[in-house]
């Protein structure tokens, strides 16, 4: 008979046709386990902090069960592994156990990280596991080396973004539920592809939700957006943490899960000496030294916190990376003007440069959106820490229409845009479709069941777009043709402009993978200047003896620029304004002697990255100054 950790949840598959379930239930005296199919209830022991449990037999996986609240209630398991039936329908028993064929697979080093965001139900038409499993070999010819998942937990309905997941370890039932998902990550992990998982512990869904019947997992010390907080700071509090890390060591533990992306964390509100995202961080990563695997946490804040990515010894959470907002920010105002809502902050071509060299473009500047002073300095921070995109999931979906930015900039631009996340000294981000261009938008789309419920997602996203000044109808959330629209049509990338869009990226990925110089992450490794009037960026990067220099001009004109070649043998190894890539044309050599300053015409809305594989850098070559003159 199998074991289980003493602190799991849930319905635990011991084999022999017997199950131990554990449930956190307080409120209740008295909790049953109804097996649906067999027709008997089996009642469960109260034992210490209020959890109610026991082995129970003639179990079998598959076994379709409720928890029998006192005389009369019954609901689904928190800790579902699998909701068969949707958020209101009996979970499912689970057998952890699967034949991984991944045994050997250690995972792939952060600093190796290339992420490709997508949503299940949208990348395929099928919109299922099984169909993401069938298309790897897209994936491994595109270059990227992580997944990167949207939240696949329990929804309602069939099509949700997954934020309003509400049974955090139940892969989605329309998605293929838990043997799909692992036959997907052991088929990633035999190609060398990494899987992220973006994990919601900021809130639950509204629909769906009945954890405030089974034990105080929320309070009313604080409000989110989506309503009363998790409860991870007052009283009982420590077996909300114990749920949420059970989640996070279920998915790295038993579903071979990589990393975990988590959620909008600066609305987990929680003022405790120690933190949940500490004990998170602590259990993970002891999780990943028992089973030898590089796993990662990577945290999306709105904050600028440099604590979220900092080591515990230096006064941080301990979590391995964070998304850079800003840095999305700045390129997006860059490249569009746009200047309303949060973008108002944005547009100095300073702040670009600022985002590009230490991350993070607000580090205690006050903030004219927020109307106070925002974030903390990312300078320390190694750039494989921070997670740069030009496009993701919320920058297009929370936007009225969901529009992309092929929608918004032109052809040139989106060039420019790629250079400046692929080549990056951080780690790079794709969304789905951003590789070859897709224009289809993505807008933010649900299928609840509750009217009221429905009405009150189109009034809430319509507020949410009042400071704004989006033209146009937003789509309805609820209508199953929002969701249709935002499928991909991925045979576009043979064609035209996505297909030179889409072999530009690829080349980019290739160059990132290759050029030695461009594996440093360190920041005083890096040197990055400017010419904010001629809207011109420069950065080098050093790894030893190996350099490369990238050039940014966002101007829409060409521009001449005076550059002061380090000494080496400099050699061009990518040109978006090569007619190779239907650029107008370039004036930049295909090499150069370093020690020279020749005045050099750097075409308009262009990148180029320049390598020198034969020199190391030079004495005085430190300095930002000898960059250009």
């Amino acid at each position: 008979m199998k074991t289980q950790p003493a602190d799991a949840i849930g319905a635990l598959y011991l084999g022999g046709d017997a199950c131990r379930f554990r449930l956190w239930a307080p409120h209740h005296e008295q909790v049953s386990v109804r097996l649906v199919k067999q027709g008997r209830a089996a009642p469960l022991e109260k034992t210490a902090r209020g959890y109610h449990e026991g082995l129970v037999r003639g179990v079998r996986p598959g076994e379709l069960y409720w928890f029998q609240l006192g005389a009369e209630r019954r609901r689904a398991d928190p800790a579902s592994r699998f909701q068969p039936e949707g958020v209101h329908g009996p979970s499912a028993v689970v057998d952890p156990a699967f034949p991984w064929s991944d045994g050997d697979w250690r995972g792939v080093a952060l600093q190796d990280y290339v992420i490709y965001e997508l949503h299940v139900g949208c990348f395929s038409a099928a919109g299922t596991f099984a169909a993401l499993a069938a298309d790897l070999d897209y994936f491994c010819e595109l270059g990227v080396t992580a997944l990167e998942l949207m939240p696949i937990a329990q929804f309602p309905g069939a099509r949700n973004w997954g934020y309003d997941g509400v049974y955090p370890f139940a892969a989605q039932n329309s998605y293929g539920g838990p043997a799909a998902l692992k036959q997907f990550v052991d088929a990633c992990h035999r190609r060398g592809l990494a899987v992220i998982l973006d994990a919601v512990y900021n809130h639950l869904g509204p629909e769906g939700n009945y954890f405030a019947e089974f034990a105080p997992y929320f309070t009313e010390r604080y409000r989110t957006p989506w309503g009363a907080a998790l409860n991870f700071d007052g009283p009982a509090s420590g077996e909300v943490r114990n749920f949420f890390i059970q989640n996070a060591l279920y998915w790295v533990r038993d579903c071979h899960i990589d990393a975990l992306r988590l959620d909008a964390v600066h609305a987990i509100l929680d003022h405790s000496p120690v933190t949940f995202l500490e004990d998170l961080a602590a259990a993970v990563h002891r999780e990943a030294e028992r089973l030898g695997r590089r796993i990662y946490l990577i945290a999306e804040s709105a904050d600028n916190d440099r604590r979220l990515a900092t080591a515990p010894e230096r006064g941080g959470y301990g979590l391995d990376a964070q998304w850079n907002d800003d840095f999305h920010h700045c390129l997006r105002t860059a490249l569009t003007g746009e200047r309303s809502g949060c973008y108002r902050d944005y547009g100095a071509f300073d702040q670009l440069v600022k985002a590009y060299r230490e991350g993070f473009a607000y580090s205690g500047e006050y903030s004219e959106f927020r109307a106070r002073r925002h974030g903390s300095s990312s300078r320390d921070i190694p750039g494989d820490r921070l997670v740069v995109f030009a496009q993701n999931h919320d920058q297009i979906g929370n936007r009225m229409r969901g529009d992309r930015l092929s929608a918004a900039v032109s052809f040139e631009d989106l060039k420019l845009a790629a250079g400046m996340v692929v080549l990056a000294p951080y780690l790079p981000l794709l969304f789905m479709g951003e590789e070859y261009a897709e224009d289809a938008p993505f807008p933010y789309f649900i299928s609840h069941s509750d009217p009221g419920l429905i009405e009150a997602v189109r009034r809430g996203r319509q507020s949410e777009f009042a400071c704004f000044e989006w033209q146009g109808a937003m789509p309805d959330p609820q209508a199953e043709a929002t969701f249709l629209c935002a499928g991909l049509a991925r045979e576009k990338r043979a064609a035209g402009a996505h297909e030179i869009i889409w072999r530009f990226y690829r080349e980019l990925i290739r160059l990132r993978k290759t050029v030695p110089a461009l594996s440093s992450f360190a920041k005083d490794a890096l040197q990055v200047i400017a010419r904010a009037s001629a809207q011109i960026l420069v950065a080098q990067r050093n790894a030893g003896a190996q350099r490369a220099i990238f050039i940014a001009n966002f101007n829409a004109a060409a521009a001449p620029f005076a550059f002061s070649w380090p000494a080496g043998s400099w050699r061009k190894r990518i040109d978006s304004a090569a007619e190779k890539w239907r650029g107008g044309g370039s004036a930049l050599p295909e090499r150069m002697e370093g020690g020279a300053a020749p005045a050099l015409e750097l075409a308009p809305r262009s990148c180029a990255l320049f390598e020198d594989q034969l020199h190391g850098p030079s004495e005085g070559d430190g300095a930002d100054e000898n960059l250009a003159r």
